[in-house]
């Protein structure tokens, strides 16, 4: 795992949320969709400490889930892990690792690979979780696809930033 690529990609959704949620762009019909008057929150105080120290350790957590997803390298050490081969014969399977690490450590390693798999997870992962969640809250499709938008974004660059940063 390279973990300044996970720290760097875990920031994301944090600037990416300054941009997506700006009054400018989907701001106010997101506020409009959930039915929060913009008028009406001007005097609140929120703890953004808490928010944005929370918001940074969940998306830590998205940044090193989807790490595996976007490098198909990690694959094959999780594929012998635990084998009774490979507790048995562990030289063997040692170099089997390295030697298909050495020759396959740059194959799909692109910013573009990655953010393709960001795509599909936020696609088939996230779209699935806020339609579910918005039904049960009686949120709308404007709702839905802000929210599942901006998350497929970040899942896209997230991932193209752990894949493709070697």
């Amino acid at each position: 795992m390279n973990f300044i690529a996970i720290l760097v990609a875990a920031i994301i959704p944090l600037l990416v949320g300054f941009i997506w949620y700006n009054q400018a762009v989907f701001g106010k019909v997101w506020m409009n969709a959930i039915g929060i008057d913009p008028e009406s929150i001007k005097d609140e105080k929120p703890n953004m400490a808490l928010i944005f120290g929370l918001s940074f350790l969940f998306a830590l957590m998205l940044a090193m889930s989807l790490n595996p997803m976007v490098i198909h390298q990690m694959g094959i050490g999780s594929l012998l892990q635990g084998m009774k081969e490979a507790e048995a014969d562990g030289a063997k399977i040692e170099l089997l690792v390295n030697g298909v690490s050495v020759d396959y450590a740059s194959r799909f390693r692109t910013f573009g690979h990655g953010a393709l798999h960001g795509f599909i997870g936020g696609l088939f992962v996230v779209i699935p979780v806020i339609g579910t969640m918005s039904l049960y809250e009686k949120r709308g499709f404007k709702y839905i696809a802000i929210t599942g938008g901006y998350w497929i974004v970040c899942f896209m660059l997230m991932g193209g930033v752990i894949c493709g940063w070697k």
